[in-house]
């Protein structure tokens, strides 16, 4: 009998999966669900089979709020398969494991001790002990939130634009969705060009795509500290900090080099090519929605969105991107370097060692990522390098934004950018940590020695 027992407990411990491991598994496993059903007739409008490849890559660009098409969602998918794109975009959005979490507490009314690891893993819980409260807060949050944008939406659509309350409805739900998600699908051809004047569209769906980027984390804290802003922790601090600025540096930005281009800003007013510039620097926030077409831009916006997207928005949020966070805390490495300090003080608290080397170790496999995939695809394709580029930094940020050429792409150059979009989803250090399964302790240490740096 005790053998029995014993042999019970290796069998478990060996079966165990690590929490990050459990992200990872649980993104690919609702990814190639998405994928399957995406295939049925069902799915499509014209009743037939979608192949594997778009299926593959609408799904993945669903579950990774990402928002890059291969087919055009506004002719090519049923209803059926516009719902289950939404449904795919909000659980991307909310995540694998909390969704996993929130079913568990519904029927359960509890939380196994692996079940609150791997919500706490991905919702980054501030404690252990604190998971079904993030839990709850965190569903709790996205809904409102889309539902309060719902609310401006749907009534826009019906009562300025003449639809009957069904499909007003519908398109105000799919839009409040995809927008808090930072998705980026929208339900006409042409996204959202249709309404690229107007602010009673824009402006809700910007609010709803900034707070998404902001983070959970940081929603948790400003529900708990908001009128105590000296409290705040360093990471809040940071993301509103970083997410102002880059909004108001983007949104001059795009709307200065843009102004005069006729096929974008130019064939607007000043008040609209204002919000149009806005709403283009909000969807570099890894949103994806364009309100003029991306690719008849200028090259150097293309190169300055491409730093706006490789940035992204807060952490454990619906943002992709290396995340403002890191760029914040290179920034702060690099004047700490300057100034020729022994330690890197940001808001009055001093970094952790750790997290150096963490934002470094995001920011070059992130490029390293991006590059490979930029250049495999040029081989396969021959496109310009200025739009491979943009298209790969946009599948690795998980934004959408498209210069137009990805609906051409070969399976083989469509297949990485479905790469390039899980891993920007999951995050380098919790794809490695899930490959490595657990930190190495190392007992001792090397003698230190210099090499010489620039």
């Amino acid at each position: 009998m005790t053998d029995r027992v014993a042999a019970t407990a290796r069998r478990r411990r060996a079966v165990r999966v690590h929490p990050a491991q459990a992200v990872v598994l649980g993104f690919a496993a609702a990814d190639l669900v998405g994928t399957g059903v995406l295939m049925l007739p069902l799915s499509s409008r014209s009743g037939e089979w979608t192949n594997l490849v778009d299926a593959l890559f609408t799904a993945t660009s669903a579950v990774c709020v990402t928002g890059l098409t291969v087919v055009d969602t506004a002719t090519h998918w049923s209803a059926f398969g516009l719902v289950v794109i939404m449904l795919l975009i909000q659980l991307g959005g909310l995540g694998i494991m909390i969704f996993a979490s929130l079913i568990g507490l519904v029927l359960a009314r509890r939380f196994s001790v692996r079940t609150r690891l791997n919500a706490a893993a991905e919702s980054r819980a501030i404690g252990f002990d604190d998971v079904r409260g993030v839990v709850r807060r965190i569903v709790l949050i996205s809904l409102v939130i889309e539902a309060i944008t719902f609310v401006f939406l749907a009534p826009r659509f019906g009562f300025g634009y003449g639809m009957d309350a069904g499909e007003a409805a519908w398109q105000g739900l799919f839009l409040a969705v995809s927008s808090f998600n930072n998705a980026g699908f929208a339900l006409h051809t042409d996204n959202m060009i249709p309404y690229a004047t107007d602010p009673w569209v824009c402006l809700p769906m910007c609010a709803a795509i900034i707070l998404g980027g902001l983070g959970f984390p940081v929603f948790m804290e400003l529900l708990r500290r908001a009128r105590r802003p000296l409290h705040w922790s360093m990471n809040t601090k940071l993301v509103l900090w970083a997410t102002a600025l880059l909004l108001v540096v983007g949104s001059v930005y795009i709307t200065a080099l843009e102004w005069s281009n006729p096929e974008t800003l130019g064939r607007y007013d000043p008040a609209s090519r204002v919000l149009i510039g806005f709403f283009h620097a909000v969807q570099t926030r890894t949103a994806g929605f364009n309100s003029v077409d991306v690719g008849q831009m200028h090259d150097e916006t293309w190169l300055g969105m491409d730093v706006l997207m490789f940035i992204g928005g807060g952490p454990a949020g619906t943002a992709g991107g290396i995340k403002v966070t890191t760029f914040a805390v290179l920034f702060f490495i690099i004047v700490t370097e300057l100034r020729g300090e022994g330690a890197v003080n940001i808001f009055g608290k001093r970094l952790s060692r750790a997290v150096h080397r963490q934002a470094i170790t995001v920011v070059l496999i992130a490029l390293a990522a991006i590059m490979t995939a930029a250049i495999a695809i040029m081989v396969m394709t021959g496109l310009r390098s200025d739009a491979v580029l943009f298209e790969a930094i946009s599948a690795f940020a998980t934004v959408g934004l498209s210069t137009g050429v990805t609906a051409d792409l070969p399976d083989g150059a469509e297949l990485t950018l479905v790469v390039l979009m899980f891993l920007g989803r999951i995050g380098p250090l919790t794809l490695g940590s899930a490959i490595a399964l657990r930190q190495r302790r190392i007992l001792y240490e090397y003698a230190k020695e210099r090499p010489a740096i620039g």
